[in-house]
């Protein structure tokens, strides 16, 4: 394959995939992929699920809920970083990804029963 140096072979939940990766952020890529892989496996052990496809957008919404959060808590900036607000409504996102879960768990329970 052409630029193969540009590809990086990875494992999320057991399973590989070939992701584009430029050679300057491959230590930041193995990085993500250990922790989303980590995230994935924690999941899929405390619900005992073994549907990739629910464990990865649990995942990916636990992920998404530890930056909101780390984002919405006041942290000192140097005087010459001023960051704009973010207009963000964090307690209405908190509670936008308990209700995705809920459908989730409504949607997919049946499916469980299917395996």
């Amino acid at each position: 394959m052409p630029n193969e140096a540009n590809y990086l072979d990875i494992v999320l939940l057991g399973k590989e995939y070939r992701v584009a990766c430029p050679p300057e952020e491959r230590d930041a890529l193995l990085a993500a992929v250990a922790y989303v892989d980590a995230k994935m496996h924690d999941i899929a052990e405390k619900t005992r699920s073994n549907i990739s496809e629910r464990i990865a957008v649990m995942a990916a919404l636990n992920i998404a809920h530890e930056f909101l959060s780390q984002s919405a808590q006041p942290q000192a900036l140097p005087a010459h970083d001023p960051r704009p607000e973010t207009g963000l409504d964090f307690g209405a996102v908190k509670r936008r990804i308990s209700l995705m879960e809920a459908q989730l768990d409504s949607v997919l329970v049946p499916q469980d029963k299917l395996i």
